[in-house]
């Protein structure tokens, strides 16, 4: 069993910051690609910034020099510093993980997927 908990959405106003966290728990081998991923009402959900395990990173155009995705490895865990927000990053907020575990007997691997945590900017 691997569970993705998600924290640090919430409001901010135009131009303000929010830090995002994900934290992965469970038999955990090891974790490739991280990931967040972002969906507003009506939408479909968006790649905003991914990193591999050894640090390697990229971002969606409409996000690059505002958001830095970060992790620790150690905790098996990923981060989203956001600045500069802007009313149009207003969405949901998804972490996802590519992940190797250990169950019953056997290494699996698949994406998983955080509950969401909203991120609402006011103008």
């Amino acid at each position: 069993q691997v569970q993705l908990v998600e924290s640090g959405g919430g409001l901010v106003q135009a131009g303000g910051s929010l830090r995002l966290s994900c934290a992965a728990s469970g038999s955990i081998v090891s974790i490739n690609t991280m990931a967040w991923y972002r969906q507003a009402p009506g939408k479909q959900r968006e790649l905003v910034a991914a990193i591999t395990s050894g640090g390697s990173t990229n971002y969606a155009d409409s996000v690059k020099g505002r958001f830095t995705i970060s992790r620790d490895n150690a905790r098996n865990t990923v981060y989203l510093q956001m600045n500069s927000l802007k009313p149009e990053d207003a969405a949901v907020f998804y972490c996802n993980a590519d992940v190797t575990y250990y169950s019953d007997g056997l290494y699996r691997r698949r994406d998983y997927w955080g509950q969401g945590t909203q991120v609402t900017v006011s103008s």
